[in-house]
């Protein structure tokens, strides 16, 4: 019995399988010549004409997005920027005009500006001597009368105390300019701090004189 197993397991390995394929020839190859560009398609042409060609329509495809973008970029900018801008009525409200005429001499009048209080002190010419002669030296801000007044006999100034932000009164104090009641910071007639806890001047706002009749004050 084992003579008979033995004898047909030499006859399988000698006879091994009775074919093996390698080579498929019958697949078809897909033609992609149609599809080539001729001078890829001819071996014998030079494909150099070809790059610089398809280098330009690059070049110019490329600029083209660039100058897209650019002024896509430049349109959202400018519309944002616009957004963000104050409209006409805030406009408005930034600046405020005054007839200087319904002011008489040695008077304080009071406006709102901007959500704060506005001093216009019409002053003496008493008032004006007396400022002007002030010294620096006697200052805790020190600032001469000239540098904080357009005109000698118009002091304009932002009516809050530079200690706490109280509204000072005016024509009070011991320097007859104005005197914070809460506490106790006392104001030359040119807005200078003189006395009292307040480390600096009554603020002075951008304005200008378009007429000698009128004051804009933003």
């Amino acid at each position: 019995m084992h003579g008979t197993l033995r004898y047909r397991i030499l006859r399988v390995e000698r006879s091994g399988p009775s074919s093996v394929r390698f080579l498929h020839s019958d697949v078809t190859v897909p033609e992609f010549s149609d599809y080539r560009r001729s001078e890829v398609a001819d071996g014998t042409k030079s494909s150099q004409p070809s790059d610089e060609s398809r280098k330009t329509y690059s070049y110019l495809v490329t600029g083209i997005a660039t100058v897209a973008s650019a002024y896509v970029a430049k349109s959202v900018v400018s519309q944002f920027v616009s957004s963000m801008s104050a409209s006409a009525d805030v406009l408005a409200m930034s600046k405020i005009e005054v007839k200087l005429s319904e002011i008489p001499e040695g008077k304080n009048v009071c406006f709102k500006w901007r959500g704060k209080p506005l001093f216009i002190r019409h002053r003496t010419a008493k008032e004006i001597e007396q400022e002007a002669a002030v010294e620096l030296s006697e200052l805790r801000d020190p600032q001469h009368d000239l540098d904080r007044v357009k005109k000698p006999e118009w002091a304009i100034l932002i009516g809050v105390c530079t200690h706490l932000g109280c509204v000072p009164i005016a024509n009070a104090g011991d320097y007859g300019g104005y005197y914070c009641p809460c506490h106790g910071s006392h104001y030359d007639a040119s807005g200078r701090i003189r006395k009292g806890p307040a480390p600096l001047n009554l603020e002075v706002p951008h304005y200008e004189f378009p007429t000698e009749e009128l004051v804009i004050v933003g």
